[in-house]
């Protein structure tokens, strides 16, 4: 019987000014489709490493070449040389902690803080705290995305009556532990990853909302039933794939609020597409090339 090696990841890092730096983070994290950690800018530069999972070290080689022609093909749009990528291999159980030095507890949107477990936080008198640690899972918060769709789940529960919430690719359990945290009594959280599974339970429990909360690794065709909110920070193309049969679990009066999304083309394809299912635009929230989307029935 052949024995199976242990996973390793590989860290690369890369220097770059501060102008690259929105588009570099983005670049690794759909490349290594895993976390990103990025130091403070100094001197307008900063550090920017991606983790790459690997069954077994061979397999190196064909990632560095993909990620160094990525490298050479972002930095041509900004006209610069590209940085050169540092690398090294870290044991599978090293990976999750190398980056705990630079998650600090920070607000989401207003009222909403998120906080490492290994970070102390006094709550203000109307905060409310997320204690979380993502591990292997995307989803800290620090991605616009993240907090636009936060804030636009917000904003839903703000004008209308909402009980039961489905979050579609629910990687840390962030979004669903908001819509909780803002009145959601009922709450599906899916995703196919089985490491966000895990990590995502792992959260909701440790905040003691599993009682609000079920998180699983079901498929959105095994769904039935509707919901009153049914969220998705995922990406255009499987938003878009996924528009019928997502449609088919939001509520007669429901919404949907979607991100993961890019400003311009992306953004007008997601409303026409939704617009044949029957949702309108309630508002569209921006932040650098990001928006997300509140749409209604």
């Amino acid at each position: 019987m052949t024995e199976l090696l242990a996973p390793v990841w590989l860290k690369t890092g890369l220097d770059c000014p501060e102008i690259t730096l929105e588009a570099v983070v983005d670049l690794l994290g759909v490349l290594s489709g895993s976390a990103v950690e990025q130091t403070p800018v100094k001197n307008g530069r900063s550090v920017v490493n991606g983790f790459f999972r690997l069954d077994q070290e061979e397999e190196q080689g064909p990632v560095v070449e993909r990620l160094e022609q990525e490298l050479r093909d972002l930095f041509a749009l900004y006209e610069l040389e590209p940085p050169k990528p540092t690398y090294s291999v870290m044991a599978d159980e090293d990976w999750a902690t190398s980056w705990q030095q630079f998650f600090t507890p920070f607000a989401l949107i207003p009222g909403l803080v998120i906080k490492p477990s290994w970070e102390e936080y006094t709550a203000g008198p109307d905060e409310q705290v997320i204690e979380m640690d993502p591990g292997m899972a995307f989803g800290t918060g620090q991605h616009a995305s993240t907090k636009l769709a936060l804030g636009l789940i917000r904003a839903c529960f703000d004008r209308r009556a909402v009980e039961s919430v489905l979050d579609i690719g629910t990687g840390t359990g962030i979004l669903a532990m908001g819509a909780a945290l803002f009145g959601a009594e009922q709450i599906v959280s899916i995703d196919n990853d089985p490491e966000a599974v895990r990590v995502a339970g792992e959260n909701i429990a440790h905040n003691k909302l599993a009682g609000k909360i079920r998180v699983s690794g079901d498929g959105l065709a095994d769904l039935t039933g509707s919901f009153d909110l049914v969220c998705a920070n995922i990406i255009h193309d499987v938003l878009v794939a996924m528009a019928p049969t997502l449609a088919g679990l939001v509520s007669k009066q429901g919404a949907v609020v979607l991100a993961g999304i890019l400003q311009g083309e992306q953004e007008k394809n997601i409303l026409r597409v939704y617009k044949e299912f029957g949702f309108i635009l309630q508002e569209a929230r921006y932040e650098d090339e990001w928006v997300s989307l509140f749409l209604v029935r």
